[in-house]
């Protein structure tokens, strides 16, 4: 099967310079349009991934997210997120990124030209195959995040990636492939932009559903988010008013005692038993 970067090819508009701002916002508006109906094509293969996924962390295992530049900054934040958002523990989820946390912030220089770095940092945590490890790369190309997928598949540990172009070296290397075509970006190669924001949502998809599926939602309440703020802490009090049918000056002391939504429910609840 061939293979063409979709990522690569020359943008829809030229001459950008010479473009007025409601032009430009105009413009990049009508290409972001298309990205969540490229989403909506794959949902099959997001589902099987995500299937896997809470598969694999029912029993034990863990989430790994590897990339590099943007989309390796995309699986730091969707990992990141998961602790506060749903209460479960920073080594549940873990992103990677090519050159390491420094990366984060500042492009480390041919970091993602490595075929066995990503290996060497996911033997950091001593991965095994109850984990599953989900490379990302709008190229599909990045020897960072091929590289360790390759290594994975020989250790039998599962693999899922999110790329932006059909038939590349990722999605052949990993077992439950994600291929979301957005087409050309806005400026030319420029993945940050649709490739990004498509990466986005499917990531925004596979913890929201998998933690939906572990528990970690009671009806549409993030019933064991983290209370790190006031904005969350007066939110877990309404939660408990309405759940509970009580005062807000005994969902205050439910909470101050608790420190968690789901155990407060859980001790006003068993108090009525």
């Amino acid at each position: 099967m061939s293979f063409t970067k979709t990522t690569e090819q020359d943008s829809n508009y030229d001459h950008l310079e010479k473009m007025t701002i409601k032009e430009l916002l105009s413009n990049i508006n009508n290409e972001d349009k298309t990205i969540p109906l490229a989403v909506e094509k794959t949902l099959p293969q997001i589902e099987k991934l995500i299937k896997q996924v809470v598969k694999k962390l029912k029993n034990g295992g863990r989430l790994f997210y590897i990339g590099a530049g943007t989309s390796g900054r995309l699986g730091i934040l969707d990992a990141s997120e998961c602790p506060p958002t749903f209460g479960v523990s920073h080594d549940l989820v873990i992103g990677l990124i090519a050159g390491g946390d420094s990366a984060i912030r500042k492009a480390v220089e041919f970091a993602e030209d490595s075929t066995t770095q990503g290996w060497e940092d996911l033997k950091a945590f001593s991965i095994t195959n109850k984990d599953i490890v989900i490379g990302i790369a709008a190229s599909g190309t990045t020897p960072y995040v091929v590289g360790t997928l390759q290594q994975c598949i020989k250790n039998n540990i599962t693999t899922g990636c999110i790329t932006c172009n059909q038939n590349s070296p990722l999605s052949k290397t990993s077992q439950f492939p994600i291929e979301v075509i957005v087409g050309p970006e806005f400026i030319t190669g420029s993945s940050r932009m649709k490739a990004g924001s498509a990466q986005k949502l499917i990531l925004n998809m596979i913890t929201t559903s998998t933690m939906i599926q572990l528990g970690k939602v009671k009806g549409n309440k993030m019933i064991d988010m983290q209370l790190s703020n006031n904005k969350l802490v007066d939110r877990g009090e309404k939660m408990l008013i309405t759940e509970l049918n009580i005062t807000q000056e005994k969902a205050q002391e439910l909470l101050d005692k608790h420190q968690n939504v789901r155990e407060a429910i859980k001790y006003f609840n068993d108090g009525r038993k």
